[in-house]
């Protein structure tokens, strides 16, 4: 291709001065790139909350059910993140490379890869949704609300993956604020219908739990449409093009899965022990699973700002290393761990702190409220724990290498967390309260041991 015709193919697919997010104030990137993700993803968790707030307004049932279907989501989840953790590495090393060709068709295979994995789960996951959320401890009207709330889900898996690829092809191609807009867009959306659809106002039918997850897939179609529109209007850096000078290469998504296949295995690893956890917790009855329910969904506020600051920094990462700013991408994720070690630190103390109030939003029965307060206060001491764990688990991710998270994953459910719930429940028969424990101190080992392995620096050698 001559020169001439060359850089104008270029002009069309990035802008002309695509911004460079190598150069300048360490903090400033993290905050550039970090705070839109964040900013989403924390709105997408406040979604999380209302959702369940109405649904609790039917009773713990629903928050229950939705409780112990969680696992099994989560390992349907697990095809989204092999897919977009491979995504993030290349997409933004690509765009850090200034390949900006190879940047547009990274973007179109993840989708592809997205569509065809979400097509895969969802057939799986309609049909094996009975027995599956039977085998973990739902049982009459609870196991009937799951099954009908999943079995939604799954019909529109493809927009709920392939959403989060737009997510993450923004990040990628620095355009995190219209990552941000989109996300605070599609949970706004949420929260305004859900009531509508769940209890029947205006012109819709009353669908209880089914009408939250209704609201859900619409919400996601939605806001994947309009991501697209995004992305071919040349609203983004990087602008995709139906007819390009590129082809799709099964190589690049061959890449793309195998970088995010350790972090797959990962998750898989997590969802698969909360599937034998979530039954030995159902043990203790349906206030305590519900109790247990909003816990996870509090604790998913500092969860989710923390994940929306480490995908912008993982994005960050790899546009660094793309440009070869080996020294720069260290300072990076050091002051990146020592953000997430301080927003995960005060939002613990503010959990524990306001433990009564907040589970008071939820539930009116004095014993539910109790088990819920227990559970706050003590997770809330693995909290600035969490946050580094997640930071260096996030770093990895934008280099490419997903290896050491996945082995210490493994690590944290199989051989310390799982095994030491057990002891507690079988071996000495404690109640309830022994499993936040042995949930606590797993993850403080689990997170330390991680820390020291993340100091040796092998991470800023890896090529992708």
């Amino acid at each position: 291709m001559p020169d001439a015709a060359k850089d104008k193919s270029i002009d069309q697919i990035a802008k002309k001065t695509p911004p460079d997010t190598t150069e300048g104030s360490v903090l400033g990137s993290i905050l550039k790139m970090g705070v839109p993700s964040m900013i989403g993803f924390g709105i997408g968790n406040i979604y999380s909350l209302v959702d369940t707030w109405w649904l609790s307004k039917l009773g713990p049932e629903p928050v229950a059910a939705l409780t112990i279907l969680g696992p099994m989501l989560w390992v349907a989840h697990s095809a989204n993140h092999i897919v977009g953790v491979g995504s993030v590495a290349i997409i933004s090393r690509r765009y850090g490379e200034k390949e900006y060709l190879k940047t547009e068709m990274a973007i179109k295979e993840t989708i592809l890869l997205k569509w065809l994995a979400a097509i895969l789960f969802s057939v799986f996951g309609y049909f094996a949704s009975p027995p599956v959320i039977a085998m973990l401890g739902a049982k009459g009207q609870v196991l009937e609300m799951a099954i009908v709330y999943a079995r939604i889900i799954f019909i529109g898996l493809g927009f709920n993956f392939a959403t989060y690829s737009v997510f993450t092809a923004m990040r990628g191609i620095a355009n995190p604020n219209l990552a941000m807009g989109l996300m605070i867009g599609l949970s706004v959306f949420n929260m305004i219908l859900d009531p509508f659809m769940i209890f029947g106002w205006w012109i819709f039918p009353e669908m209880g739990v089914a009408g939250a997850a209704w609201a859900s897939v619409i919400s996601y179609a939605l806001a994947f449409g309009l991501g697209m529109i995004f992305l071919t209007n040349g609203m983004t850096n990087i602008r995709l093009r139906f007819h390009s000078e590129g082809k799709l290469s099964w190589k690049t998504m061959w890449q793309i899965l195998k970088i995010g296949a350790p972090s797959a295995v990962g998750q898989v690893s997590f969802s698969a022990a909360r599937m034998i956890i979530m039954p030995m917790i159902a043990m203790f009855g349906t206030g305590v699973v519900a109790a247990y329910g909003v816990s996870q969904q509090v604790g998913h506020i500092g969860i989710m700002l923390l994940v929306g600051i480490g995908l912008g920094l993982s994005a960050l990462i790899g546009h660094n290393l793309g440009a070869e700013k080996y020294d720069r991408a260290k300072k990076i994720a050091s002051q990146a761990i020592l953000i997430a070690i301080g927003i995960m630190s005060v939002i613990g103390l503010v959990t524990a702190g306001l433990a009564k109030q907040i589970m008071g939003m939820f539930f009116e029965d004095p014993a539910i409220i109790g088990h819920g307060v227990t559970i706050l206060r003590i997770l809330a001491i693995a909290s600035p724990f969490l946050g580094m764990w997640l930071m260096i688990e996030n770093i990895y991710s934008g280099v490419g290498e997903n290896r050491p998270a996945m082995v210490f994953n493994i690590i944290h459910a199989w051989i310390l967390e799982i095994p030491a719930i057990a002891i507690c429940i079988y071996v000495f028969d404690l109640d309830q309260t022994a499993v936040w424990w042995a949930i606590t101190v797993a993850m403080i080992v689990n997170s330390i041991a991680l820390y020291f392995y993340y100091r040796r620096g092998g991470w800023l050698k890896v090529k992708v």
